[in-house]
């Protein structure tokens, strides 16, 4: 059976939330349109005007019973021309009289601020005109119809004028072709009907990075369309690929026939209700291969299944054939055999197909974390290492689920010795990646999930939704953030492990170190002072922590090589902060004296690589040091590095390999070979006879 992909999840969550509520940043559409009473006209109590024959005439003041008060001009005793009629109540008109009515162009204002100024009709607003609520902030400008907004206008629903409407009016909704921005943000163009989206019209979600072109019904989709989402990281980029589905809807969700393009280049295509893939229905993968069966609730039924391959592919027609290739094949075994034996190939189909749509992007994550570290190369042959796929969980914040690194390595362990349980070194080809991937997913996921059908597919699924699409490639950390510094770091890996084998604790036929060990071989080794304190420390151990406030909280915690060789390069940035400044001071004189430094010899520099025993040299010029690089992602998982800004920061890349260079030459290796110097000497003295006949 086929289990819905980690793209399709995120379709059914987001199209839900808009189905249950379509207009959830719509505003209320009480505006306090206020009617205009009739104007009646009591007998007059008291003026103060001209008359002629007898009748008022000119300009004056008259005083109606019930507190009413005209002030304008009078004709044949009637209220002609421009004048201000005040009702008792406060509602007041200026503007232009016709035989006792307004009429032409004039100015509502109401006891509580709200106003209209614009053209009026037999005492309504009817014509052109602008009208003010200061009960809601309304403000509408346009046509109106026997007092209610009719025809074309726009409407603002706020202060701030970042929820508005503009376009067709049917007394007083929205009703027609127009245009509504929401408060969010969120765009809808199209018909209307009684103030909801009815009809042909395109919403863009800008929150949700969703759009939807096609028919509406009642404000929710309802017909024929096309709804695209777009996936996004947790730092606002986008994926170069969507996820879209094309067909029928009722309600606001897929429901019908309609086919849905996932953003790894798998396909389905056929019947859907309520959001899942349901009745007849095809899958086709990103390679070709295509599956033809029925679907239940979102799950193809494995017996029904119907395969069909490209030419030169092979064919699926048993069940306990595996769906992956060679260099995908899953060894998940430990994870099979907690599930009941009869569950047991469903399970690993399903998570076989999960693993299917998202190979694209896998494949991409393992090549992009692969290059870490090294130089640009044209050759595509570089392996992932166990160093590079726990930068790749770090990124990933996986530490963050309540298990360490050191943890996931136990769990992955397989059948090796237990020397390399923990080695950097340790390849990790693309099959025992992906098999890594879903073994972790099921350690940390599996307690959140709520009686799932295929518990290992939704464990994968949830993991690659959650944790890594958002932010594989966006690379972290001291050792690998900047490429170029990554690159001169690695040179001193091997010579690290040796050091962090030798304070390492044996336990479990392991060797393992705690932050509490790190702590005290700072202290052996004598690298703490006032710039590189006790304190200071722990804030560099903690930076990537789920609290990196809480300095207590991870000193028992286990750590892996990644964690420990990136602690020393944040210390290297603060031990080494004085040689900084100094490299910084040369660099402006030798930056001023650019032109008479053009014939200068160059600086070459023999760096030997701690991984595969090459010799890789590096040349620079004192006053052409170019920018780092920082890693980039693009649609390809190509590692792209961006060239410097300016001349500006062109010292940056000397100044950071000059720290390394500083700190581990000058302090680390230095400080850590006399240490050892000194505990061989008081191991041979204690185990020297004459020593011991001395001590006694």
């Amino acid at each position: 059976m086929i289990s819905k992909s980690e793209e399709g999840r995120r379709s059914e969550k987001s199209m839900s939330q808009i189905k249950s509520h379509p207009d959830s940043d719509e505003q209320p559409e009480e505006d306090g349109n206020y009617e205009l009473p009739p104007l009646i006209i009591l007998t007059v109590q008291r003026y103060e005007l001209e008359t002629c024959e007898g009748q008022f005439h000119g300009q004056g003041v008259a005083y109606f019973e019930g507190g009413h008060v005209y002030k304008g001009m009078f004709s044949k005793g009637l209220m002609d021309g421009f004048g201000t009629f005040t009702r008792a109540g406060g509602l007041k008109y200026e503007g232009e009289f016709v035989r006792n009515i307004p009429m032409g162009q004039g100015t509502y204002t109401w006891p509580d601020g709200s106003t209209f100024k614009g053209e009026v009709y037999n005492g309504i607003r009817h014509g052109t005109g602008t009208y003010k609520c200061t009960q809601n902030s309304l403000f509408y400008s346009g046509q109106w119809h026997q007092g209610k907004r009719h025809g074309k206008g726009t409407a603002y629903y706020n202060e701030e004028k970042t929820s508005w409407y503009k376009g067709d009016w049917v007394r007083n909704n929205r009703e027609g072709c127009g245009l509504r921005c929401y408060p969010s943000g969120n765009i809808y163009s199209g018909e209307w009907k009684n103030n909801q989206r009815h009809g042909e019209g395109t919403m863009r979600w800008l929150n949700l990075g969703q759009k939807y072109v096609g028919a509406w019904q009642d404000g929710v989709q309802h017909g024929q369309g096309t709804h695209v989402w777009n996936l996004r990281r947790k730092d606002g980029s986008q994926y170069s690929q969507s996820n879209r589905y094309t067909g029928e809807f009722a309600q606001g969700q897929r429901h019908g026939w309609g086919t849905f393009y996932y953003a790894g280049g798998a396909i389905y295509e056929g019947e859907w209700k309520n959001n899942k893939k349901h009745g007849e229905g095809k899958f086709t993968l990103s390679d070709g291969r295509a599956f033809e069966g029925h679907f239940v609730d979102d799950q193809m039924i494995t017996p029904n299944l119907r395969a069909h391959a490209p030419l030169g592919a092979f064919l699926l027609s048993h069940s306990n054939s595996s769906l992956l290739g060679p260099d995908m094949a899953l060894n998940i075994d430990c994870l099979l055999d907690i599930i009941p034996e009869r569950k047991r190939d469903t399970e690993r189909k399903q998570v076989e197909f999960v693993v299917l749509r998202q190979e694209r992007e896998l494949r991409s994550i393992c090549s992009f974390y692969s290059r870490l570290g090294y130089a640009r190369s044209p050759e595509n042959t570089l392996q992932l290492s166990r160093l590079q796929f726990w930068r790749l969980l770090k990124d990933c914040n996986i530490h963050h689920r309540g298990i360490t690194l050191t943890q996931i390595d136990r769990l992955i362990r397989e059948d090796v010795d237990p020397a390399e349980i923990h080695s950097p070194f340790t390849p990790v080809l693309l099959r025992k990646l992906v098999s890594y991937l879903v073994i972790v997913a099921y350690h940390i996921h599996s307690k959140d999930m709520v009686s799932p059908k295929y518990l290992l597919a939704a464990c994968f699924s949830k993991l690659m939704t959650d944790d890594i699409l958002p932010n594989a490639k966006n690379v972290k950390g001291f050792l690998f953030r900047q490429p170029d510094v990554g690159v001169v770091a690695m040179n001193y890996m091997k010579r690290c492990w040796e050091v962090f084998q030798l304070f390492c604790t044996a336990t479990r036929d392991e060797q393992t170190m705690t932050c509490h060990h790190l702590l005290w071989m700072f202290k052996d080794l004598h690298l703490l002072d006032h710039k590189l304190t006790t304190r200071r420390l722990l804030e560099i151990i903690n930076a990537e922590s789920h609290d990196p406030d809480n300095l207590s909280a991870s000193v028992d915690l286990e750590i892996t090589f990644l964690e420990f060789f990136e602690v020393l390069l944040g210390c290297a940035e603060v031990t080494c902060e004085q040689v900084s400044e100094t490299l910084k001071e040369n660099h402006r004189v030798s930056g001023s004296n650019t032109e008479t430094r053009k014939d200068s010899p160059e600086v070459e520099t023999g760096i030997s690589s701690a991984q595969d025993g090459s010799q890789l040299n590096v040349k620079t010029e004192a006053n052409e040091i170019p920018e780092p690089a920082e890693y980039t992602n693009n649609p390809g998982g190509e590692i792209m590095c961006r060239p410097a800004e300016n001349n500006t920061k062109d010292g940056k890349l000397e100044l950071k390999m000059k720290t390394v260079d500083e700190f581990f030459n000058h302090f680390f290796f230095p400080a850590s070979d006399y240490y050892q110097l000194v505990t061989r000497n008081i191991k041979k003295e204690k185990h020297h006879p004459e020593s011991q006949r001395q001590m006694l």
